[in-house]
């Protein structure tokens, strides 16, 4: 697992962009690979786990929960 730190979420569009430690790129995340139960949604500084995943057009983060 990969701990990162949220950029930004965006409710409306299910969608935002995690920033990984140790690395230089954001990686996109869908609402859908978070992994809560209820709303899944993220905010902004919120840090988190995930693995990342190749997709069609790059990196993406899964399995993505909240760190304690």
């Amino acid at each position: 697992m990969i701990t990162g730190v949220v950029k930004w979420f965006n409710n409306a569009k299910g969608y935002g962009f995690v920033q990984p430690e140790g690395r230089d790129e954001d990686v996109f995340v869908h609402f859908s690979s978070i992994d809560m139960d209820g709303y899944k949604t993220l905010r902004e500084g919120q840090r988190v786990e995930f693995e990342l995943s190749q997709g069609p057009k790059g990196l993406h983060a899964a399995n993505v929960h909240q760190v304690s």
